[in-house]
């Protein structure tokens, strides 16, 4: 093993002007892909070594899908016919623009241009309470996480005697009504209806309660009126039990209290009520907006920062169209990494860059089986099995990769089929660090 010490970025000394990447999600590869072989270096640090389609990650969490047919290797992406390009699997610790410099655990690194493309992580808003007993759902380990959660719970309620303690196994509290969490409720009513029973026919499922659990009026708050009330009408057919306007005040790891005063005793808790950006250290307070994200003008630069950029979920546009920013979808991040790199080349070449304009190709959830609903532009609004038809296409259609396309599409139509979910596997239990009855219990039946 090499001592720490000895470790650098190893990136190569360059005339060239050198672009740096923080984050390989949907923006920071679009902006690397148009500015293949175009006179820059450029680097790209990331923790993790993948791109992930976050849209999916439900699945993954749901027994839907493994973890390899939603991500695709950073290094793959960009061949050997991409010129002076660098990947570093490593931890951005600062930034410091006036010096230009990316600081990471293994060295520093000057730049001419910083694209921050960090996206967001989970938002507990100050609750340490909750935010250590909940499952978040924002990258691969918390899904696989998830997963283990579940199916222990089903395990574990299948072997105990105590209907109390069984009740609190089989009830599954989502907390945020927005796409995460719909997705999340209507997949595991489809588990509980059609995979479950078969599995576990010692068990009563009909005792077994989903919890959507939304601080606002209306379920998908950011969609239409219309697709929240089809929404909301296919989620009772489910049998989902929805509290609106309602926000949890506490959860110890047994019992959800409500504000209000109800409480909902339960193993599982899935946190999707909110997110902020991903920040990170060295930026001035003053270009943080609200939710944590970075203040941009309309050339996605960080306000009074020249030469620092920021795309996707972490940057705040604000325009008339829209006050208080980008939707936090896929395709803000996509078009601003694509618009952003044609820029770069206009201003290495001294050419004045273009203010970015949003094409809003609209939204889409997925509630179940032949349940969608879509915001079409034009104001078009779908539900049912035209907006879910729309939903697979469009979702296929952006996975990265043609491996992962031809995956997820054949396992979407063997369910389409059979309803089975062929991944209902506890490869790496989950137990909580400081529960130690679980510890000795995963010991004692070798599942660790």
């Amino acid at each position: 093993m090499l001592k720490f010490d000895k470790l650098s970025l190893n990136i190569p000394e360059t005339t060239k002007p050198r672009v740096v990447v923080i984050g390989g999600g949907f923006g920071g590869i679009n902006l690397v892909k148009k500015l293949k072989n175009k006179g820059f270096q450029i680097v790209m640090f990331d923790k993790q070594n993948y791109h992930g389609f976050w849209p999916l990650l439900y699945q993954v969490a749901t027994a839907g899908l493994e973890p390899d047919a939603i991500a695709e290797p950073l290094r793959k992406l960009f061949d050997e016919d991409y010129d002076d390009f660098h990947f570093r699997l490593v931890r951005v610790t600062g930034v410091d623009p006036a010096r230009k410099v990316v600081t990471t655990l293994i060295g520093e690194l000057h730049y001419d241009y910083l694209v921050i493309s960090t996206g967001t992580k989970a938002n507990f808003f100050g609750n340490e309470q909750v935010q250590k007993f909940s499952f978040p759902l924002k990258t691969i380990p918390e899904a696989l996480n998830l997963r283990s959660q579940l199916l222990q719970s089903f395990e574990q309620a299948s072997i105990t005697r105590d209907p109390v303690a069984q009740e609190s196994l089989l009830n599954f509290v989502i907390v945020g009504g927005g796409p995460t969490g719909v997705e999340v409720a209507g997949s595991i009513a489809e588990m509980r209806k059609h995979v479950l029973p078969g599995d576990y026919p010692g068990l009563d499922f009909s005792r077994m309660k989903i919890y959507l659990i939304e601080g606002l009026d209306r379920v998908l708050p950011p969609m239409s009126p219309e697709a929240s009330k089809k929404t909301h009408e296919y989620l009772e057919k489910m049998g989902i039990l929805i509290r609106l306007n309602t926000l949890v005040e506490n959860y110890d790891g047994e019992t959800v209290t409500l504000k209000g005063g109800e409480q909902i005793r339960t193993q599982t808790v899935i946190w999707a009520a909110g997110v902020t950006g991903a920040l990170i250290d060295g930026l001035p307070k003053e270009v943080v907006a609200r939710g944590g994200r970075l203040l941009v003008d309309r050339y996605n630069q960080v306000e009074g920062f020249p030469g620092l950029f920021a795309i996707g979920d972490i940057a705040l546009m604000k325009t008339d169209k829209y006050p208080n920013g980008h939707p936090g979808l896929a395709q803000p991040a996509i078009q601003q990494g694509q618009h952003l790199a044609k820029n770069l080349v206009r201003m290495v070449r001294n050419e004045k860059p273009e203010e970015f304009e949003y094409f809003d190709k609209g939204s889409l959830a997925i509630i179940g089986r032949s349940r969608a609903v879509a915001d079409l532009p034009g104001n078009v609004h779908m539900g049912g099995f035209l907006a879910w038809v729309t939903w697979l296409f469009v979702h296929i259609y952006y996975l990265v990769g043609f491996r992962s396309k031809l995956i997820v599409l054949s396992n979407w139509a063997y369910r389409l089929f059979t309803y089975e979910r062929g991944t209902r596997l506890i490869i790496r239990p989950f137990v909580r660090k400081d529960d130690k009855e679980a510890q000795e219990f995963v010991m004692k039946n070798e599942l660790g």
